[in-house]
């Protein structure tokens, strides 16, 4: 496969996980559409640092990326888990605590 390939199938996950970011209500599939988009730009760094293999930044930003990814999800959770313990529910729309 060519670098083109990866960085369409990079752009395909990437919009795949904003269309479900934007669309979707509950905050477990906007977790998880966060971290299609976060792993389709590991995608394509990983593809740039295949096509200069002497440098490696790109698998190291993607270390980077992946280190991130995992605080993300541990803090979404977090907040996932308190917004259901305190609303029975994890839809986007009924967590409106600092509204009022």
């Amino acid at each position: 496969m060519t670098t083109n390939s990866y960085v369409l199938l990079s752009a395909i996950l990437f919009t795949i996980g904003g269309i479900g970011f934007l669309v979707r209500r509950n905050v477990l599939v906007t977790l998880m559409s966060i971290e299609v988009m976060l792993n389709a730009v590991n995608v394509a760094l990983v593809a740039f640092n295949r096509s200069m293999p002497k440098a490696h930044t790109g698998q190291l930003f993607a270390f980077f990326l992946i280190a991130a990814e995992a605080a993300e999800v541990a803090v979404g959770l977090a907040i996932v888990i308190s917004i259901f313990r305190l609303r029975r529910s994890v839809r986007t729309d009924e967590a409106d605590l600092l509204k009022n």
